[in-house]
């Protein structure tokens, strides 16, 4: 089987919405003429694990203009898209492997069949690929030249086992690029989270409590979009310089479980467990909602939630309700999945445009680079995260300042001071 989507009928209507990505995301397109004149990836197979979105195609249509051979499978059961799945396998010619809502088992299957294309060069988003490979596929590292990881999630899980020796190929963190996170965690998932918070439950932000758990650039960008909505933001934080950074930005700041008390909405950005578990659900309010938008559908103590309702039903698509013993009602969304994704499209193309082009760049960096790198976590370089910035700036017509020969030189001397 050489795909596995929903329906290839739902190929029309993903391409034009691929096209309308494809519109604002004008940095990938310089890198896919480039591409596909200079064929920096000849025959170099891709096995890629993304968010199977609009801008993902556009990003696979990247890789295909430079030369690649490639397999994408789903990063998330949740987060993809069918006719956009559909439009890479019909119009694009692009193996995929992903259906929205595809259970654990079949997650797998299609991340295994990722695998089978034995890949020179591995993309992930969350580190499910990498992680598979060691522990189910060691046979295949031996073709592996590297690897791009995307999310914070993933860089974690890398990070760990580089730490214990056990990552076997180098991985360039595409997530630590300042052209990344700073736009792409920042205001990609603050727009993108509000965005499928009001999707999935119609409900005002205004005059309500939305508490983050996590204020790293994610919550961070969920922070400043909640707010601006008129939301009466509470941040939540194990790290006292983050927590004092948002109670400077104009947040109050609280112990989980004081706040689980005034949350009318919660959001947790951490990429660890249980953030919200059992003493918050037994100080939250009646009618709170509670979902994530870290990468894996652990933050919220799921498991101990469904032990303690007397009843479960959904109540709009993506919305589950739990009464629990003394009538109060907790709402769910998503299964506690990315909301972002589950229950809108994710974050919009103009940041994807850049971590995009991150990823492409970053793939042509690693073919030719990656016989001179070790096994381990690799940033950016700086001259690609420079050059997106450049190419941004210019695809908005926007110019900035160049130093005189006076003021470089000025910048390197010692000689100097008060004068």
């Amino acid at each position: 089987m050489d795909h596995h989507v929903r329906d290839l009928g739902l190929a029309a209507a993903g391409k034009a919405r691929i096209e309308w990505a494809d519109a604002d995301m004008p940095v990938l397109a310089s890198i896919r003429d480039r591409f596909e004149a200079e064929k920096p990836l000849a025959g170099v197979r891709v096995s890629a694990c993304l968010h199977v979105t609009t801008e993902t195609a556009n990003l696979m249509r990247t890789l295909q203009a430079g030369g690649a051979d490639i397999v994408l499978c789903a990063s998330n059961p949740l987060s993809t898209q069918d006719d956009v799945a559909a439009a890479l396998v019909s119009e694009y010619g692009i193996r995929t492997y992903a259906i929205k809502g595809e259970d654990t088992e079949t997650y797998y299957a299609h991340i295994d069949a990722a695998i089978a294309h034995k890949p020179q060069i591995t993309m992930d988003d969350g580190a499910d690929v990498v992680g598979r490979i060691h522990a189910e596929f060691p046979e295949a590292i031996e073709g592996i030249i590297g690897g791009t990881e995307e999310t914070t999630t993933g860089v974690i899980r890398l990070a760990a086992m580089a730490d214990d020796g056990a990552l076997k190929y180098p991985i360039i963190a595409v997530n630590e690029a300042n052209t990344k996170h700073l736009f792409d965690n920042r205001y990609g998932t603050g727009q993108s989270t509000i965005d499928g918070i009001v999707r999935a439950t119609n409900r005002l932000i205004a005059g309500r409590t939305v508490v983050v758990s996590g204020y790293g650039w994610c919550g961070r960008g969920i922070a400043m979009r909640a707010s601006g909505l008129g939301g009466n933001v509470i941040v939540c934080e194990i790290d006292p310089l983050k927590a004092l950074e948002a109670v400077m930005d104009g947040y109050r700041v609280m112990p989980s479980v004081q706040a689980a008390a005034l949350a009318d909405i919660w959001v947790t950005v951490t990429g660890d467990i249980n953030v919200i578990d059992s003493p918050a659900f037994d100080a939250m309010k009646d009618g709170a909602i509670i979902c994530n938008s870290g990468h894996f559908n652990v933050e919220i103590n799921i498991p101990h939630l469904r032990e303690k309702a007397t009843a479960v039903r959904e109540v709009r698509p993506l919305v589950e309700e739990f009464t629990l013993a003394d009538g109060r009602k907790i709402f769910l969304l998503a299964d506690g999945r990315l909301v972002n994704l589950s229950c809108a499209e994710g974050h919009p193309a103009s940041v994807m445009d850049m971590s995009f082009a991150n990823q492409a760049l970053c793939a042509e960096f690693m073919v030719a680079n990656a016989s001179d790198m070790e096994p381990g976590v690799y940033e950016v370089p700086v001259e690609i995260d420079e050059e997106i910035a450049a190419l941004k700036l210019a695809s908005m017509g926007i110019e900035i300042d160049v130093l005189t020969e006076q003021q470089e030189h000025y910048l390197s001397s010692w000689q100097e001071g008060t004068v």
